[in-house]
């Protein structure tokens, strides 16, 4: 894609196995990439490592600092990092605090200490969504309400920083083989697809790399025109709604 080699992006939450996708996914781009993360994450040619917690401004301000230092610009945020703190109902005032702190503000900090530099190259902002934004899901709360905010601070950073060149947008993955999901059953990916199925079109779960592909094309030049949207990377999950993929006039028949 035209306009991403020579460039520079910081990925907060790149030591995950979607950030590991989207910092190959540059580096295969030619863009150079600081990776942020509270886990360790391996380096190589034309990739940085910078600990960060989002929930530090100071540790935030290093990020950037270290990242102009090693690479000398900044063109693209992708805003990977996440917390999946949820205890629907009976989450805790201060749970809710610390989970809104890592999802929402501390992107909103980054991009208020990377402005300048992306004001300077014109750069464009990727923040994670999540099909969770758009609809109930049982004992969920905190993460979907963090989500669907996050889809109207894209909107609204957008609007505020297009006199500065500098696009925004989001994308929202559905079901994808990430950390959590590797966590919850124990590696096995068989098992993830069949659960997740009847919930997707493409009867499977995202792979890291599919929505990668789509972030490397929101920082594009093919995306010079788009700013203020998301993406669903989802394989129908918003399209198919609750009907699922089977037919469900014949349950009522039956």
């Amino acid at each position: 894609m035209r306009g991403l080699s020579g460039k520079v992006a910081i990925v907060p939450g790149g030591a995950t196995k979607i950030g590991q996708a989207v910092v190959a996914a540059f580096r295969a781009a030619g863009v150079r990439v600081m990776v942020a993360d509270i886990a360790e994450a391996p380096t190589a040619e034309g990739i940085a490592f910078t600990r960060c917690d989002l929930r530090s401004d100071a540790d935030i301000a290093a990020l950037v600092q270290a990242t102009v230092q090693t690479f000398g610009r900044i063109d693209f945020l992708v805003n990977v990092a996440c917390s999946y703190l949820d205890k629907g109902g009976e989450t805790t005032r201060a749970e809710w605090l610390e989970a809104l702190d890592i999802n929402i503000l501390g992107s909103v900090m980054l991009m208020q200490a990377a402005q300048g530099e992306l004001a300077k190259t014109r750069g464009a902002i990727v923040n994670f969504g999540s099909i969770s934004a758009r609809v109930a899901q049982t004992g969920r709360w905190v993460y979907p309400v963090s989500k669907a905010a996050i889809l109207q601070l894209t909107r609204n950073q957008a609007m505020d920083l297009a006199p500065l060149g500098i696009r925004v947008n989001a994308v929202s993955p559905g079901w994808t083989w990430s950390n959590i999901m590797d966590q919850l059953t124990g590696g096995n990916r068989a098992k993830t697809d069949a659960v997740a199925a009847p919930f997707h079109l493409l009867g499977r779960v995202a792979d890291p790399e599919e929505v990668a592909n789509t972030v490397m094309f929101l920082c594009s030049d093919e995306a010079s025109f788009i700013t203020g949207t998301d993406i669903c990377v989802d394989g129908g999950y918003t399209a198919m709604g609750p009907e699922q993929a089977v037919p469900a006039i014949p349950k009522l028949m039956s």
